[in-house]
C-alpha cells in the first residue's frame, strides 16, 4: 500500500546508518573484576550517569524506553535522534490522517444509508459523487480502518527499533576493539600427536612484556 512506501523508506535509511557508523571512539574498556568479592547490588539512576563506574548499557536501554531518542544521546549517537523522530513522526502523522479520513467516510455511509435527501449535503466530497453506491463508501471506510492498525503496528515497530538500537549501541560500547587486538601466526608443539605446528593466536588487550 502506498502509505506504507515513506515508512519502509526510513526503515531502510536507520538500518543502513546503523551498520555503517559504528566507530572506535565509543569503545569503553571494562576492567576485570575479582568473582570472589561479593558485588553490593545498587539502584541505577537513569536520569545521570556516573563516569567513575563502568558503563551500564541498562541505562541507554531504559531511556529510550521512555523517551524515542534518549537512549541514542545517551550513547552519543548524536545523528541518529532525527531518524527516531522522522520513522515516529511519519507513522504518527499517518495514523491520525487515516483517523480523520476513517471518521469522514463512516459518517458519509451513515448518511448515505438512512434513506434520508434532506441529509445529502452532509456528505462532502469525494463520497458525494458516489453517494447512489454506497458500498463503495462502506470499503473504503474498511480500507482506512486496516491502514489505522497498520499505522499503529509501525508506531509500535519503530519504537521498539529504537530501544533495540540504543541496547547495540550500549552494549558495543563495552567491547574493547582497540590498536591492543592482534591476530599472529607462530610454531608450537602438540605434546599428544609429537608434532611440530604452525598456529593462530588472538591477543585481546595489552600483554606484560619481559624486560
Amino acid at each position: 500500500m502506498a502509505f506504507c512506501k515513506p515508512i519502509l523508506f526510513i526503515f531502510f535509511i536507520w538500518i543502513t546508518g546503523t551498520l555503517c557508523a559504528q566507530k572506535k571512539e565509543d569503545t569503553v574498556v571494562i576492567k576485570k573484576t575479582d568473582s570472589t568479592v561479593p558485588v553490593k547490588r545498587q539502584r541505577i539512576n537513569i536520569l545521570s550517569v556516573d563516569k567513575s563506574k563502568p558503563y551500564t548499557p541498562k541505562i541507554a536501554i531504559v531511556r529510550s524506553a521512555i523517551l524515542p531518542g534518549w537512549g541514542q544521546a545517551t550513547n552519543k549517537k548524536y545523528w541518529k535522534m532525527p531518524l527516531v523522530y522522522g520513522a515516529l513522526g511519519v507513522t504518527g502523522y499517518i495514523f491520525f490522517r487515516n483517523i480523520r479520513q476513517y471518521n469522514d467516510a463512516s459518517a458519509a455511509y451513515k448518511n448515505a444509508i438512512d434513506g434520508d435527501t434532506a441529509n445529502n449535503y452532509l456528505i462532502p466530497e469525494p463520497y458525494h459523487s458516489v453517494l447512489d453506491a454506497p458500498d463503495r463508501i462502506k470499503s473504503f471506510r474498511n480500507e482506512v480502518r486496516q491502514n489505522v492498525d497498520y499505522s499503529v503496528l509501525f508506531f509500535l515497530a519503530f519504537w521498539g527499533l529504537n530501544v533495540i538500537d540504543a541496547a547495540v549501541d550500549a552494549h558495543l560500547k563495552t567491547f574493547d576493539v582497540s590498536d591492543d587486538l592482534s591476530l599472529q601466526f607462530k610454531a608450537g608443539y602438540s605434546p599428544m600427536a609429537h608434532t611440530n605446528g604452525v598456529s593462530l593466536v588472538l591477543h585481546i588487550g595489552k600483554t606484560a612484556r619481559s624486560k
